[in-house]
């Protein structure tokens, strides 16, 4: 009888343990989702690529830590080089000109373990809500400014 009552406690233990991940917004793997995509993709994101991205960071608990929105400046930087976050580097591959992704970043290509003291604690999962300005100079208008003021 004994071993029935410590075989129930183990369980409702592991349950509690899978509900409340799955309630943490924690992810494990890199989730891509497309939010807009113009009609017409003639620049894409390439490796090697100088892109320029505007972007809003936030946990899973919804605190943002970052977003070049409200600085009005977006991220510019070689995509592949590992300038940035693993995430990033590959969440954003083949991305149009105008698009608009949301990644959801597991830890592991993100921060790590570490995470990025103060405001990103270790382990933690990362959602960036993603607006790609620019390729190479490139922009949508045609331009060579790339001066994206856009909100998601």
């Amino acid at each position: 009888m004994a071993n029935l009552h410590l075989w129930v406690v183990f369980a409702a233990s592991l349950i509690l343990l899978v509900v409340s991940a799955k309630k943490s917004g924690d992810v494990t793997e890199l989730q891509i989702g497309v939010k807009y995509k113009p009609e017409s993709c003639s620049i894409q994101a390439h490796k090697g690529d100088s892109i320029k991205v505007h972007y809003r960071g936030t946990l899973t608990d919804g605190t943002v830590f970052d977003s070049s929105f409200e600085r009005g400046d977006p991220i510019e930087f070689e995509l592949g080089s590992g300038q940035v976050i693993k995430g990033w580097d590959q969440g954003l591959l083949g991305m149009c000109v105008g698009e608009k992704r949301k990644l959801k970043i597991p830890a592991k290509l993100g921060y790590g373990a570490q995470g990025s003291p103060p405001t990103i604690p270790g382990g933690a999962t990362l959602i960036f809500d993603t607006e790609l300005v620019a390729v190479n100079g490139k922009t949508l208008d045609g331009d060579k400014s790339a001066k994206g003021n856009s909100e998601l």
